[in-house]
């Protein structure tokens, strides 16, 4: 038996790759925001036997110490983990700032990402081929860090915020294995592909038209994870992976700059720090 913990595993892609796990028999943990959406999940892993292997705990991703909190009952539950799933990711149609002054599509997309993949290196160490994956836009070249104005206080827009925290994302995962360079942990940067994962966040017309979209071009759940899935289970080399579906991408690419992707990691440590 396997275990893994998947943020953002009440909805689309995240909630499909819980379930996959549950099915073949792992031990999974779900973190998301909506007990109700919590609740139907572990009602599915109990019509399928899986009720003592699943398990939900609820929390706001955006908030620092929610993440804390989290990894704190993480490391309280389990002795190892063998993956980390970071799917959480929200559509914020206009500007929000978090308690602790982040902008809040850079906190979900990129600042927990950050606090959930550090904290809990330790317990994944100590698995036999641990991976954390994370479901991004790597690849994608549009947007920018703008190193000025992180929380986007001056030039927001849904858009913007989106294509910056992607742009986070992929930094975090060239820190991440270059701060590791002799850690078992592999570091996935998945991009998926248009993928039928849902628009709930979305206000109206936007959802309307994500959905149309969705229902003419997206792939469905289950195709988009396979790949993922497939990685996880058996990855190759070590250190970074930084695939767009079954492609793996060019290490060179600008959007993984490794100068880049320190300053952001000295920036991110300097700005969580008490």
């Amino acid at each position: 038996m396997r275990t893994y913990v998947v943020s953002g595993g009440t909805n689309g892609m995240g909630r499909g790759i819980a379930l996959h796990f549950l099915r073949r028999g792992d031990r999974v943990m779900v973190v998301g925001s909506d007990p109700a959406k919590g609740r139907r999940l572990l009602d599915e892993a109990a019509r399928f036997g899986a009720a003592g292997r699943a398990a939900f705990v609820r929390a706001d991703l955006t908030s620092v110490a929610e993440n804390l909190r989290v990894i704190e009952e993480i490391n309280a539950r389990y002795d190892s983990l063998d993956g980390l799933v970071l799917t959480a990711l929200r559509h914020f149609p206009r500007r929000v700032e978090t308690p602790d002054g982040h902008e809040a599509t850079f906190a979900l997309y990129y600042v927990s990402r950050f606090l959930l993949s550090h904290g809990l290196t330790g317990l994944l160490e100590r698995a036999p081929a641990p991976v954390i994956a994370n479901v991004c836009g790597v690849g994608v070249t549009k947007g920018r860090l703008h190193w000025d104005d992180l929380s986007l206080k001056r030039r927001y827009s849904p858009i913007t915020a989106m294509l910056q925290g992607g742009r986070a994302t992929d930094l975090l995962g060239v820190a991440y294995a270059a701060g590791h360079p002799d850690g078992r942990t592999r570091y996935l940067l998945h991009h998926p592909g248009f993928t039928d994962s849902g628009a709930d966040s979305l206000g109206q017309p936007a959802r309307t038209v994500i959905k149309l979209l969705a229902k003419a071009f997206a792939q469905p759940v289950e195709k988009s994870i396979r790949p993922i899935i497939e990685l996880m289970d058996d990855p190759p080399g070590t250190g970074l992976l930084a695939y767009d579906r079954r492609t793996r991408l060019d290490p060179s690419l600008p959007t993984l700059d490794p100068d880049a992707a320190r300053r952001l990691y000295d920036l991110t440590s300097h700005l969580l720090r008490p």
